[in-house]
C-alpha cells in the first residue's frame, strides 16, 4: 500500500472557526515534504471556513471540500441552503454526499442522486458515503444495502470518474470499532465488483485514528481514508498520514 496514490480527506464536521484555520500550519508544513503523486489531502470544513481555508491553502498541495450540498443546481427559494455552483465558487473542489449523519436525518439514496448530478455538472468531485447499520450487518444485509446505495445513488450517471466512494459503516462511525480486516476486504471488494468499466477510488471511514491505521493500511483495496474527529487535531491528522504511507 505504501507505493499507492493515496487519499485522506479530513471531515471537520461541525467544527471550526477562523482561529481553528492557524492549527493547520502544522499540515502545511508537513506537506511541502511529501511527493504530490503519492498522496492527496483534502480538508471540508463546515460551509463557513470554505472561502477563507481555500484562500490559506492556495499555495499549497491540500484541496478544500464542503461536507453537503443542496439538489438543485440553480438558485432558488431554499432558505439556509448551499448549492454546487455556490461551493465551487468560494474554493471548494470537492464535496461529500450521502453521510450516514445526513441519512439518518432524512437523506434518500433518490435526493443524493440528484445531488451527484448537480456537484458533477458543477465540476465538483464527489466523495460518496455509502454504509450499512449495525441492525443490518447483524441481519447480514450489508452487500444488499451497499448495492441498494450505489445503484440508486449512481443511477444514471454514465460519467463517474469525478466520483471516490467512501465506505463507512454507520455502527464504527465513533464508536472506535473497526470491521475485521477479512471482512472490510470482503466488502472493499463487493463494492468494486458493482462497477464494470472502471474501479473507483475507495476510501474507508469509520473511527480511524493513529492506533488502528496501521491494520487498515493492509486491506490492499483501500485507497485513502475519510477521517473524522482525528483530522481536527493537526498531529494525529498527520501521525495517520505518516503511519498510512510509510
Amino acid at each position: 500500500m505504501t507505493n499507492k496514490y493515496m487519499y485522506f480527506v479530513a471531515n471537520w464536521k461541525m467544527f471550526g472557526d477562523l482561529r481553528s484555520l492557524n492549527s493547520l500550519d502544522k499540515v502545511i508544513k508537513f506537506s511541502k515534504n511529501y511527493k504530490k503523486n503519492k498522496l492527496k489531502i483534502v480538508y471540508c470544513p463546515p460551509n463557513t471556513l470554505i472561502r477563507p481555508l481555500s484562500r490559506r491553502l492556495k499555495k499549497t498541495k491540500i484541496e478544500v471540500g464542503a461536507q453537503n450540498c443542496h439538489h438543485s443546481y440553480d438558485y432558488g427559494a431554499h432558505t439556509g441552503q448551499v448549492n454546487s455552483t455556490m461551493l465551487k465558487n468560494v474554493g471548494a473542489k470537492y464535496v461529500i454526499l450521502g453521510h450516514s449523519e445526513n441519512r439518518q436525518l432524512g437523506e434518500t439514496d433518490n435526493l443524493i442522486n440528484l445531488k451527484i448530478k448537480s456537484a458533477i455538472k458543477s465540476g465538483l468531485k464527489i466523495i460518496f458515503c455509502i454504509g450499512e447499520t449495525l441492525k443490518e450487518r447483524r441481519q447480514k444485509k450489508t452487500n444488499q444495502i451497499l448495492k441498494r446505495q450505489i445503484e440508486k445513488g449512481l443511477k444514471s450517471i454514465n460519467n463517474r470518474s469525478k466520483i471516490i466512494i467512501a465506505y463507512e459503516p454507520v455502527w464504527s462511525i465513533g464508536t472506535g470499532v473497526i470491521p475485521k480486516e477479512a471482512d472490510l476486504n470482503k466488502t472493499i471488494s463487493f463494492i468494486k465488483s458493482r462497477f464494470i468499466k472502471k474501479y473507483p477510488k475507495i476510501l474507508y471511514g469509520g473511527s480511524v485514528n493513529t492506533n488502528n491505521v496501521s491494520i487498515l493500511k493492509k486491506i490492499p483495496n483501500i485507497d485513502g481514508f475519510l477521517i473524522g474527529g482525528a483530522s481536527q487535531i493537526p498531529k494525529k491528522f498527520i501521525d495517520i498520514i505518516q503511519k498510512t504511507i510509510n
